[in-house]
């Protein structure tokens, strides 16, 4: 369990690290026999609200952690490119840095290494890479909703970045590495890498895309955020169910912008419809009632709500692990998503405005979101759900034993 204060991320402090690099360092030697040259961090990230929003191009509220991977890296004069990590459950892998090949059929832990590495590479259109002795060291939990593949990702491209002695910005490096996470087939958004490269020491951040920017949002003083751990794992990459979300609300917004009279075929996020009709979030939920029903679409009601074959649907629009899905659930995640969206936009007028209410009332936000993200998106499990009745039941008690308090 992780305890946040409102004062959002903190940089782990040198005397913090230093006993963690040290035994790094000896780690190192032991593997490879020298001396690493030097060392890349990248922090794990929690979203306080705004869940699978982010690639439907609506904007999102996380804030990093102090829970990281940490990189020991030599530059080698070979071409081979040797990764070890310090949990043994990880095996050791042993590639050419010239060769980058990335099996999406299994999501093994080197792989999320190879897309940062291989995203820097196709970025500067280079053929031939020096190699590198890695090792890695991670202390975010795997499969816990803390990005820890994605802070893998971001400190390979950081890695791969420095050893070139290339320059980019922040804002570059976090595209780059948002896209080369989609080489293990996980068509995801931009949240994960933008907080992990823009994250600042003592606040959350607004993450817009189109283009990429962050905006400090300052929590209610006091407030404290508890991160707790359901011990249910998943994998987003190992299994279809990351995939069929996002192929959902691409359906989604296609069959909305058909119904609208728009170029349906150019569209693929959610948000694109809203900002092509210029109406509010809360117009579009009305929208959402109108042009879609409740009830699972099939592939065949799909194709002829766009007018097109089922080979287009499978080849044009669905991603290769999702073309064996028979139906799908539009207006569910639409609403889950323009719903959410605008919950994100109250979350900050609310932390800008600070009324007395204020830690109450992004409470509440909170609640519709985890009862959205359980009912309309279908994201989370029995035992999260159990969590957080558990935590919602001792926070009621607390609230009664405080009013007796003050009464007697």
């Amino acid at each position: 369990m992780l305890r946040v204060p409102s004062e959002g991320f903190r940089k782990p402090s040198s005397s913090f690290q230093r006993p963690r690099l040290l035994k790094l360092k000896e780690m190192f030697n032991s593997k490879f026999g020298s001396t690493p040259k030097f060392y890349v961090r990248a922090p794990g990230r929690v979203n306080i609200i705004g869940e699978h929003i982010d690639y439907c191009g609506y904007s999102v509220l996380p804030m990093a952690v102090e829970q990281d991977m940490l990189i020991a890296v030599e530059p080698v004069k070979t071409h081979t490119l040797q990764l070890a990590n310090t949990n043994p459950l990880y095996p050791d892998f042993s590639t050419s840095a010239n060769n980058i090949c990335i099996d999406k059929t299994k999501p093994l832990w080197h792989n999320y290494f190879l897309c940062g590495f291989k995203g820097i590479q196709e970025h500067f259109g280079l053929s031939k890479l020096t190699g590198m002795n890695c090792l890695v060291d991670g202390n975010i939990p795997p499969g816990s909703g803390l990005s820890s593949s994605s802070a893998l990702v971001c400190c390979a491209g950081l890695v791969t970045l420095t050893v070139l002695g290339m320059s980019l910005s922040k804002v570059e490096l976090a595209e780059i590495c948002a896209k080369s996470e989609r080489y293990i087939g996980t068509e995801g958004g931009g949240m994960d890498q933008s907080i992990s490269f823009l994250a600042e020491e003592g606040t959350a951040k607004l993450i817009e895309f189109s283009p990429l920017r962050a905006t400090d949002v300052k929590l209610p003083s006091g407030a404290v955020f508890v991160i707790a751990n359901s011990c249910v794992e998943m994998n987003k990459a190992a299994t279809s169910h990351f995939n069929i979300r996002v192929m959902e609300c691409r359906l989604a917004a296609k069959v909305l912008a058909k119904h609208k009279g728009l170029q349906w075929d150019k569209v693929l996020r959610l948000e694109e419809v809203q900002t092509q009709l210029g109406i509010s979030l809360e117009e579009m939920l009305l929208v959402t009632e109108d042009a879609l029903h409740a009830e699972p679409y099939s592939r065949e009601e799909i194709c002829r709500c766009l007018g097109i074959s089922l080979e287009e649907l499978c080849t044009q629009i669905l991603s290769p692990n999702t073309q064996d899905e028979l139906t799908f659930k539009l207006y569910q995640r639409a609403k889950h998503v323009y719903s959410e969206a605008a919950r994100v936009l109250q979350f900050k007028q609310v932390c800008e405005e600070a009324p007395d209410n204020a830690v109450q009332l992004l409470g509440e936000l909170m609640n519709q979101s985890h009862r959205s993200c359980r009912d309309m998106y279908e994201c989370s499990c029995p035992e999260l759900d159990q969590l957080v009745d558990i935590c919602r039941n001792l926070i009621s008690s607390l609230i009664r034993c405080f009013a007796l308090e003050n009464i007697n």
